[in-house]
């Protein structure tokens, strides 16, 4: 089992519940995943609150789901019970895929993974993917990152117990390199055809803070 019970925690603790489709996420679909038909299928791993399924419904495509917390789930099927039956708990890592998606999204829940959990998910994301289906990632943590240096090492690119800032309480966060993520994609049966590395930082208060992610498009060969 990959997914952290953290998460759910936080969850339960009303705590990470954002209710409004992520900007990045919506310009990556418009820009780089259309057309957009009735029978378009698309997979959202680590949907949380359902902070896109506004968007993906608006689109008129075929939206499905996996989320590691019960308890969230179960609250998103209240305000859209038409996704009854489309919206999974499990860990989207191990799960058992019977369906073929033209686009999976994931926004940044991959990243709170170790690596050889994140290698095993995308292999299993892609062959659950049809040829030429592309994966959208929004804010995929860099190694540029300053909570890089934070938290214990799990592995090279991985850290967890982080006590402090954003990743507080969270479990494990894994932070790339370009190099690392397109050799992650590409074990994985796909190709990543648009990288983008956003870092932003905070001047006032001038704390020195960097954020820093990759936003990606990845198309399976």
């Amino acid at each position: 089992m990959s997914f952290s019970s953290e998460w759910d925690a936080r969850y339960q603790e009303n705590t990470h519940l954002s209710v409004w489709p992520w900007s990045d996420l919506v310009s990556y679909t418009y820009r780089y995943a259309k057309p957009f038909k009735s029978n378009t299928k698309v997979l959202e791993i680590g949907f949380g609150a359902g902070a896109n399924i506004p968007f993906f419904l608006a689109l008129g495509v075929d939206y499905y789901g996996i989320e590691g917390s019960a308890s969230v789930v179960e609250r998103v099927l209240e305000g859209y019970p038409e996704l009854q039956g489309k919206l999974k708990t499990g860990d989207f890592i191990h799960h058992a895929y019977t369906d073929l998606y033209d686009l999976v999204v994931d926004r940044g829940s991959m990243t709170h993974n170790d690596t050889n959990a994140i290698s095993a998910g995308l292999k299993k994301l892609s062959a659950a993917m049809n040829p030429g289906g592309k994966y959208i990632g929004i804010d995929w943590f860099s190694v540029e990152h300053s909570d890089f240096s934070l938290g214990d090492v799990a592995d090279a690119f991985t850290r967890e117990n982080i006590v402090n800032g954003q990743f507080s309480g969270v479990g494990k966060v894994h932070f790339s390199s370009k190099t690392h993520l397109i050799e992650l994609f590409s074990e994985a049966g796909m190709r990543v055809t648009r990288l983008e590395h956003k870092v932003t930082r905070e001047e006032v208060p001038n704390t020195g803070h960097v954020f820093a992610a990759w936003n990606l498009v990845a198309e399976k060969n």
